[in-house]
């Protein structure tokens, strides 16, 4: 049976890439980001420390429900505070547990000096639960039919 995967292996796969914008940021332009590079969330950070976490929930919820101007309305009034971490060790079957928890879609990576090294999402922690799952079975079936390797015994 494949080992558990861990939030490391998915980063390699993915890559550590980070999108990120300042507190001060207009949540106009934060959502316009957003768009440009395909993403449902950023990062805030000052001076390259997690601040918090801006995401299309966010703006729904305390934008346009609100009524505010998302124009004018700087990031840092709407965004999410409490943000939560994993570090590169945790596996998926962890970050799923985490996620479920805290009802939360994506985990910034730190790594042991708080150093921000990527982000992972739901989508990817289910991609690799499916894959791990798509293996074994894929195994069971080569059992099943006999077309595993076997190795000749002298």
């Amino acid at each position: 049976m494949p080992k558990t995967t861990t939030v490391k292996e998915i980063l390699s796969e993915k890559g550590h890439e980070v999108w990120s914008i300042s507190p001060d940021t207009t949540v106009f332009d934060a959502l316009s980001s957003m768009s440009e590079k395909g993403v449902g969330a950023l990062i805030v950070l000052d001076d390259k420390k997690v601040v918090g976490f801006f995401s299309e929930r966010d703006y729904a919820r305390k934008v346009t429900l609100a009524g505010k101007s998302e124009k004018t309305l700087p990031v840092k009034e709407i965004m999410t505070k409490r943000v939560v971490f994993v570090k590169p060790e945790n596996t998926t079957e962890e970050c799923m547990a985490l996620m479920t928890d805290k009802r939360i879609r994506h985990l910034p990576v730190v790594v042991d000096d708080d150093e921000l090294i990527g982000i992972i999402s739901i989508g990817d922690i289910v991609n690799a639960i499916i894959s791990k799952q798509e293996y074994v079975i894929e195994q069971l079936g080569n059992y099943i039919t006999g077309s595993y390797i076997t190795i000749n015994k002298k």
